[in-house]
């Protein structure tokens, strides 16, 4: 599979690392930057970069890397089409791709090992989605809304209540 990577200076490291890695699992990366240690850089430079690089190549997936990965994932969520999601765990890598269908993930580099990374990072590409009816309605609905700014109408439940009523 063909792996995307952008990080700040802060996920350098992990980035660097992940190129070989990558490599060896028969993954073949494209790396956005940086290329250089520049503790001033800023990262919306080069996760845009990769998250676009993840729509423009449908079937691959990015990888974005920051001190929390907080602001890496933001940014990489405003590319339209792309679902990045924040991982911590094993757990939260498997169910992003599983539940979420996420094509991105957003990791901390300064949260983690590089080896307890490097593991989220395998699950989150060896784990596929599920197809289940109500994860494919969720996206709908997200993909909708990214398209056409209309929000998804209320259930039935909540017709009267709140400050939709």
């Amino acid at each position: 599979m063909r792996v995307h990577l952008g990080s700040d200076h802060a996920g350098l490291e992990l980035k660097d690392h992940l190129l070989g890695w990558l490599r060896e699992n028969g993954h073949e990366p494209v790396d956005h930057g940086p290329f250089v240690y520049d503790a001033l850089d800023d990262y919306p430079v080069f996760c845009l970069r990769a998250a676009e690089g993840v729509v423009k190549d449908p079937g691959s997936a990015g990888i974005v890397i920051g001190g929390s990965g907080n602001g890496e994932q933001m940014a990489a969520n405003k590319v339209a089409g792309i679902r990045a999601a924040l991982v911590w765990s094993k757990e939260t890598a498997s169910l992003a791709r599983e539940h979420n269908d996420a094509n991105v993930i957003s990791l901390g580099g300064r949260m983690h090992t590089i080896e307890e990374l490097t593991g989220f990072i395998e699950v989150f590409l060896g784990t596929p989605f599920t197809h289940d009816e109500r994860h494919v309605r969720r996206i709908g609905m997200m993909s909708s809304y990214e398209t056409t700014g209309a929000l998804p109408p209320l259930p039935e439940s909540a017709q009267g209540l709140g400050p939709d009523a």
